[in-house]
């Protein structure tokens, strides 16, 4: 299976890249896994609701242009469904099954993913009503697209 994460953004932090290279290693036996950043769009810190929505709109163009029409797309957004780590396992499962070899997630910038982008994804998911720093949802989902993997196997790191 062909995992792609498209996120918006360049990771920084050394922790989080780090931890994201740790279990894209331990991904690789399961999956081949694809990160992909676009750039985020430049924004002052104030702004109003119409250049929120264009800055949205600019970074879902990057995004979109990211995505191969055969992709099954799972938009990560706060009003998404809620998974445990098993039904997030059952889905890939499922997907796979099915033929649906290439997924793609997308994880939006700070003011999230534009309306096109969640038009095109065929599911949403959310990590949780909590909200999470972008960038820090991108380890939380290489970790869990990780443990669906060991879970879909039987093998015990899910325990």
């Amino acid at each position: 299976m062909q995992i792609q994460i498209v996120s918006v953004g360049k990771l920084k932090e050394k922790y989080l890249v780090d931890g994201i290279a740790e279990y894209a290693k331990r991904l690789a036996p399961y999956a081949r896994l694809q990160l992909v950043e676009v750039p985020d769009e430049k924004a002052p810190e104030t702004m109003s609701l119409a250049e929120a929505e264009q800055v949205k709109h600019r970074e879902g163009e990057r995004i979109l242009a990211a995505l191969r029409p055969d992709t099954y797309v799972v938009a990560m957004a706060i009003d998404g469904e809620l998974w445990s780590s098993e039904q997030l396992a059952r889905s890939l499962d499922q997907l796979a099954t099915y033929g649906r070899s290439q997924v793609a997630f997308v994880i939006g910038g700070s003011l999230g993913l534009s309306e096109p982008v969640l038009r095109r994804a065929d599911q949403r998911f959310s990590l949780g009503r909590l909200t999470l720093p972008h960038q820090l949802a991108r380890l939380v989902l290489v970790e869990q697209v990780y443990r669906a993997f060991k879970i879909n196997r039987g093998e015990p790191y899910h325990r």
